[in-house]
């Protein structure tokens, strides 16, 4: 949705932010206080109508355009996907790319018909709500969104004020990439994916900002599907990028680090402990349960295990959907447009540390050293490994993790095949220590189903698991040798 052309004014900088509100609250936005009690002037509504159009071989959406036609006024070429590696601020609105030559050929994808509302707030910030119906050939469904546009700490307060009430969250995708999803029948294309490309940043400052922003942008595409039944595929990877997101505070604290970054790490934190129980359960439904249920098929004591699981996976999904439904999500989301729109760590930038300076240390020196020191610490807890105890192995597998996240994080900055090498041998490494941990949780699962499960079954299941822990350490044991012989990837320019 583009910001009006009256919506600019005069005087300091000016930000746009998109987000989508459940069209069922949108009747009610006007009533909010943050909006009724801060009117600057009388609402202006007007029935709209867009239309979205592409070539027929889709090559428009191909490139991340969308050729949007509205009610009134000429067509216009938007960019609904980000461009490249650049830095990227969840909830930033289309933007007008080039002019359309009229003679292109062209076929119609998906339409908007609904109304849009200019409501002028207080402190120079403008609402401009779009509400109606998204509409393709064979299908259709309620659509709102709301665009703020304003000096951006304005901005930033009336958006944290709706949420606290209002389902209101940065959206994952243009309104004119939902439409052409709603006509294909598929979900909206991911504007971000996997870990975050530094290879652009300059700067250890750069690096953060975008580091944040693209792993922001991931958590909010993924957590619409963390719901039972839709896959383990949606719990595992909003898990994956809020341990990206977790390791990137970690590995950028020596420079920025600031209560405003330990105070978003711990929100993290509160969400990833919601995460835990139904990714444990997937993990252990479909691992170990599956593999003991195919090895006794038809025991009964086994299913009513399995039942109790079940059980027990649909009360942990139902638990974090209603956190991610509730305002505890959304100023999560907002605490992180926050820290990139305000840089808290820069209120600190003459500390004692020096981390002013280490903002704008080049970012191949910052990640070398930190890499060295990670590397260094591994090493010296996989000392004697044979030897180690499960307690042990668990705390090198911790070691490897956090090594494995910020090697993934500044491999852009060491391109080769010695990269990939190194990358694959600590992901084989972590893979056999998982499994190990992973059979430990599987054990503790089991055993919190309570006295209603069968004795004989827990017993199965921890035998079976048992058993599994022997291969694991010996495929850990060949990992870590590998791992040495391959040696540190960052220190081979």
């Amino acid at each position: 949705m583009e910001a009006p052309p009256d919506a600019a004014a005069p005087g300091g900088p000016r930000l746009a932010l998109e987000f989508v509100l459940d069209p069922a609250a949108a009747p009610r936005l006007s009533r909010h206080p943050a909006i009724a009690g801060a009117r600057g002037g009388r609402t202006r509504g007007a029935a709209e109508s867009l239309i979205w159009l592409d070539s027929a071989d889709g090559a428009l959406a191909a490139e991340g355009l969308a050729l949007e036609q509205p009610r009134r006024g000429p067509r216009r070429l938007l960019r609904t996907m980000p461009d490249g590696a650049a830095p990227w601020l969840p909830g930033t609105p289309p933007e007008p790319v080039a002019d359309v030559p009229e003679d292109d050929p062209m076929v119609p994808l998906a339409a908007f018909d609904g109304r849009r509302s200019l409501i002028p707030l207080a402190g120079a910030v403008q609402a401009v709500l779009l509400a109606g119906k998204l509409r393709a050939v064979a299908d259709e469904r309620p659509v709102a969104r709301l665009l703020l546009e304003g000096a951006p700490e304005a901005v930033l307060a009336v958006a944290q004020r709706l949420a606290e009430d209002l389902p209101l969250l940065p959206p994952r995708a243009a309104l004119a990439e939902e439409g052409r999803a709603l006509a294909r029948g598929e979900a909206p294309r991911a504007r971000r994916r996997g870990p975050p490309d530094l290879a652009g940043a300059a700067t250890v400052e750069e690096a953060l900002l975008a580091a944040l922003g693209h792993l922001l942008e991931v958590m909010l595409h993924h957590a619409p599907a963390c719901r039972l039944g839709a896959g383990p595929e949606g719990v595992h990877q909003t898990r994956v990028a809020l341990r990206r997101l977790r390791s990137v505070l970690k590995v950028f604290r020596p420079a920025a680090g600031c209560p405003a970054l330990a105070a978003f790490d711990a929100g993290l934190k509160a969400l990833a402990d919601r995460l835990g129980p139904a990714r444990d359960w997937d993990v252990f439904l479909a691992g170990l349960g599956a593999q003991v249920a195919e090895a006794m098929p038809g025991d009964k004591r086994l299913a009513a295990l399995l039942k109790a699981a079940e059980a027990k996976r649909s009360a942990a999904y139902a638990a974090l959907r209603a956190e991610l439904d509730g305002p505890g999500f959304r100023r999560l989301v907002l605490a992180g447009l926050g820290l990139l729109l305000r840089r808290p760590w820069r209120q600190e930038a003459e500390d004692p540390a020096g981390r002013g300076a280490r903002l704008e240390e080049a970012l191949p020196e910052f990640a070398a050293a930190l890499l060295d020191k990670r590397w260094h610490r591994l090493c010296t807890e996989g000392e004697g490994i044979e030897e180690h105890s499960a307690e042990a192995l668990h705390e090198l597998r911790l070691d490897a993790k956090r090594l494995r996240y910020a090697t993934e994080l500044f491999a852009p900055l060491w391109p080769g095949k010695h990269t990939r090498r190194f990358q694959k041998r600590l992901a084989a490494l972590q893979e056999a220590l998982g499994i190990a941990n992973d059979t430990a949780v599987a054990r503790s699962l089991v055993a919190s189903l309570g006295a209603g499960v069968p004795a004989w079954a827990v017993g199965a299941v921890e035998g079976f698991a048992s058993a599994r822990v022997g291969a694991a350490r010996d495929a850990a044991l060949e990992a870590w040798d590998d791992l040495m012989v391959a040696g540190p990837s960052w220190t081979r320019l």
